[in-house]
């Protein structure tokens, strides 16, 4: 039905954002964590995060295979994917290449775009600093970006969300 990517930098308010809509919806929500408990702050942040979410809520935690996981899902659901960031470090730390990485996001995209109920995908935008002075900072970056527009070229709404507030962007024209 529809599919939103919310963009923007740490503590901007993308993931808010995403769960007020969530609760608008009126349908059942499915919030669907790419995070994994890989240190102790993860394992706090990760349980924060747990609490925080609606009694009601369906949590799915997928950190590697989020599109398989997602294409199970029943229609009719609101569904949070939260967040590409933490999926992309996960896929990189397993050993995806570049290639295999930006596949995976356009099978999310694609999926969003089919899927019978409301989709938000939550990403960082971490490309609007310094050029990052080791090879695989500047790895992370690119690959980030280029997984945050192949799920864009998807996406039927697509908000840079900074200070809390959305500016929305508009499809990029060939």
């Amino acid at each position: 039905m529809s599919l939103t990517l919310l963009t923007g930098g740490a503590r901007s308010g993308k993931s808010s954002l995403a769960v007020r809509r969530a609760e608008r919806s009126g349908a059942p929500v499915v919030f669907v964590a790419t995070g994994r408990a890989s240190d102790e702050e993860m394992t706090d942040r990760i349980a924060r995060h747990r609490a925080e979410r609606p009694a009601g809520w369906t949590t799915l935690e997928e950190p590697l295979e989020v599109v398989a996981a997602v294409g199970q899902l029943p229609p009719g659901r609101s569904v949070i994917v939260d967040c590409l960031s933490l999926w992309l470090n996960n896929l990189m730390v397993r050993g995806d290449d570049e290639a295999a990485v930006v596949a995976q996001a356009d099978g999310l995209g694609r999926w969003g775009t089919a899927y019978q109920g409301e989709v938000v995908v939550v990403t960082n935008e971490v490309g609007l600093g310094i050029v990052p002075m080791h090879a695989l900072s500047r790895d992370y970056r690119d690959r980030l970006g280029r997984m945050n527009a192949a799920v864009a070229r998807h996406a039927d709404l697509a908000q840079l969300v900074v200070a809390g507030r959305t500016l929305t962007l508009d499809p990029v024209e060939d």
